[in-house]
């Protein structure tokens, strides 16, 4: 039997926090030219990277935060003022997995 969809109100961000952040093109670039050939796998826009919350700008579920990007290398990308949502650019918290 499967257990029925149990909805939570949405947390409000707070330093310490891990999220997923959705690359943009121009992070992408950012991130590419910085590392000159040097280590590192691939960055694209809309790939998903973890991320640490460092700093929030606001209250409630919808604050802007500046976050530090766990990249697949090396190195991580610095990121602020960024919302929650969907698109290239906002963060998310992670989806629960069975």
């Amino acid at each position: 039997m499967s257990q029925p969809d149990i909805f939570f109100p949405v947390p409000s961000p707070s330093p310490n926090r891990i999220v997923e952040y959705r690359v943009t093109a121009k992070d992408a670039a950012q991130v590419r030219a910085r590392r000159a050939g040097g280590p590192g796998n691939e960055v694209a826009a809309g790939d998903v990277f973890p991320a640490v919350i460092v700093r929030v700008w606001a209250e409630g579920p919808d604050a802007p935060c500046n976050l530090q990007v766990l990249l697949d290398g090396p190195d991580t990308l610095w990121v602020t003022s960024r919302h929650r949502g969907d698109d290239d650019g906002t963060w998310a918290w992670p989806r629960r997995t069975n």
